[in-house]
């Protein structure tokens, strides 16, 4: 994990069904105490229905070390405190980078909470991100023809092939990065799935 990288961090929690009430006010508590940290980026969280019992939320830090301040801050151990009579159990996962592409969305360590301990009772290693060569396999199917298709459109264009090299790879990947980042590698990804992450 890069440390200067802003880092995602993913929850799911399940609630006792009695106290849902409680459970919003606490949950967008803990999104108002994080607002006033440096470096927070962003959150947000939904149920999964309205009758459910489980809680998605996601929150973004500009790198590790602002994460590590709300983590670490009295006013955060103060809120999970709050939590513990009615969060039954919770998973978690930080993602950084290109990996988050290649995630299926309930992956990661899963912390059991016990509500007579009051504590995590449990941690269960979940289906990791794909192998890197699957990864690489992936990026390459999309740049490849994306790449492609770029330059043979901007090769009929008056002076282009006259432009230094690092002059034209540098327009090159300025315009194609975006394009790959927002809509070809998810879309692949998306086509790939089955084989990124085969079922057991």
């Amino acid at each position: 994990m890069t440390a200067n990288q802003p880092i995602t961090v993913s929850i799911r929690r399940e609630v006792d069904p009695s106290r849902i009430s409680e459970a919003t006010v606490w949950v967008q508590t803990g999104v108002n105490l994080a607002n006033k940290y440096p470096g927070f980026l962003g959150s947000g969280w939904v149920r999964a229905g309205d009758d459910s019992t489980v809680w998605h939320m996601l929150y973004r830090f500009a790198d590790e070390a602002t994460l590590d301040a709300w983590e670490r801050s009295n006013e955060r151990t103060w809120w999970l405190s709050m939590g513990e009579g009615f969060v039954r159990s919770e998973r978690s996962r930080r993602r950084t980078g290109i990996e988050g592409w290649f995630d299926e969305p309930p992956t990661g360590s899963i912390s059991a909470i016990d509500p007579d301990a009051g504590a995590s009772a449990s941690s269960v290693d979940l289906p990791a991100a794909p192998p890197r060569w699957k990864q690489a396999t992936t990026i390459w199917l999309g740049f490849f023809p994306v790449n492609l298709a770029f330059s043979y459109l901007l090769s009929p264009v008056p002076g282009w092939n006259d432009l230094p090299l690092w002059l034209r790879v540098l327009a090159t990947t300025l315009v194609l990065t975006p394009i790959m980042a927002y809509w070809v590698l998810p879309f692949v990804t998306r086509a790939l799935r089955r084989w990124l992450a085969p079922r057991r």
